[in-house]
């Protein structure tokens, strides 16, 4: 007789009493999980790309440093920089060296007129840091399609009155139409320095 009447009870309790219990059941565990889940997985994927976008704008940044300091030697030729007391005619140049990649070198050619940096022409030395370094150095000869890689050393010089560069590489005298230096970040991702015969210097 107990049992009829809690059933009987249970079928008249009204429909809006029992919508109301099950709306405020919450959520499961598995669902929280799930939701947890979808959350840490879209937020890796955003900050991996973050961090790789940070890498590759600092990256830009310290490339376009290096063209600054070529750019720096054309402007010194062109505006006539005086060397020492009374030189105001000498070229002015970079100078890229693989055994020593964390560094690169500005040079005035007044000890040995030849367009290569030499022992005593150095002005200033630049330091490569947070694990950037030169990792490659390439040059195109004249009329040539495709360019030389490998090369252990890489000198560029300006001369007044014009823009041109001047690019000479493994310590030998003869001229290239185009230089390429390759910079590369901690991370292995690399930028080119493109420096033209004409004194075009840009970034790639």
């Amino acid at each position: 007789m107990v049992f009829t009447r809690l059933r009987i009870r249970s079928r008249n309790v009204p429909f809006r009493i029992l919508k109301k219990n099950v709306a405020e059941r919450g959520y499961t565990l598995i669902e929280l999980l799930i939701v947890t889940g979808i959350f840490v997985i879209v937020s890796g994927v955003v900050l991996a790309n973050n961090a790789r976008f940070g890498g590759m704008i600092t990256l830009e940044n310290f490339a376009y440093d290096v063209a600054l300091s070529i750019r720096q030697a054309q402007v010194y030729s062109i505006a006539v920089q005086r060397v020492g007391s009374n030189d105001y005619g000498s070229a002015y140049g970079m100078h890229f060296d693989i055994g020593s990649s964390a560094t690169y070198e500005l040079f005035a050619d007044t000890v040995t007129v030849n367009g290569l940096y030499d022992p005593g022409e150095l002005l200033q030395v630049t330091n490569m840091n947070g694990g950037y370094r030169v990792s490659s150095l390439c040059v195109r000869a004249s009329g040539a399609a495709t360019e030389t890689c490998g090369l252990s050393r890489l000198d560029v010089t300006f001369k007044r009155p014009e823009p041109d560069a001047y690019i000479r590489s493994d310590g030998v005298t003869t001229l290239h139409e185009a230089g390429r230096v390759v910079v590369i970040s901690p991370r292995g991702e690399t930028a080119d320095i493109v420096i033209e015969s004409t004194g075009q210097i840009s970034i790639q």
